[in-house]
């Protein structure tokens, strides 16, 4: 079965963007070295440590299928079509897509799904047996965390305190245990960790 894995970037205090989704220095270290990363399909560049690049190069290349929610589809314009890792895009969302964004972009694998736990189900359709599947920190991949749906925890920690804004794992409230970090390394200006949840 495909695994589910909750990821962003986030500050030491939890959040991942501030209350106006302006995400600051968090998004610093993209910028800050030699070693190029590269986001497929979306062809987006970034230049960072080799460190970050050996850490996140092989995970952005496993990924599938991308879910999010309609706040981060609104903000990004859906990414112009292409999710910014792997080949499909779920979006979970109460209100259909816009008419116009979907004639712009008539090849885009967008998913539509009514509810975490139907983007989810949707998602391991589309990402095989074998499939790795992104679910974006925040709202939505707080849902799915505590519906049970999240099989690992990724967390980019860059060295900021924002103090208040939109929490990593949104409104979720409640212990879930993970294992011990498995991978912990140390780029320029972040942190990378990664989590098991505990089953």
């Amino acid at each position: 079965m495909a695994r589910v894995v909750m990821q962003g970037v986030v500050s030491v205090d939890g959040f991942v963007a501030d209350p106006d989704d302006e995400v600051g220095p968090l998004f610093d270290w993209y910028f800050n070295g030699e070693d190029e990363l590269l986001a497929r399909p979306s062809g987006w560049r970034f230049t960072v440590s080799p460190a970050s690049a050996t850490y996140a190069q092989p995970f952005w290349d496993a990924i599938d299928v991308t879910v999010i929610g309609r706040h981060l589809f609104d903000l990004t314009n859906g990414w112009d079509g292409k999710a910014a890792a792997g080949e499909h895009l779920v979006v979970v969302t109460h209100r259909p897509l816009p008419d116009e964004w979907l004639a712009a972009h008539p090849d885009a694998s967008t998913h539509p799904a009514d509810s975490v736990e139907a983007g989810i189900a949707r998602a391991r359709e589309l990402a095989g047996d074998d499939g790795l599947i992104c679910v974006s920190a925040g709202e939505v991949g707080g849902q799915a965390f505590a519906a049970g749906l999240v099989d690992e925890v990724a967390m980019d920690m860059a060295p900021v305190v924002l103090g208040h804004g939109k929490r990593f794992f949104g409104d979720h409230t409640g212990a879930v245990l993970l294992d011990d970090p498995d991978q912990v390394v140390q780029g320029d200006r972040v942190l990378h960790l990664h989590w098991t949840v505990r089953r």
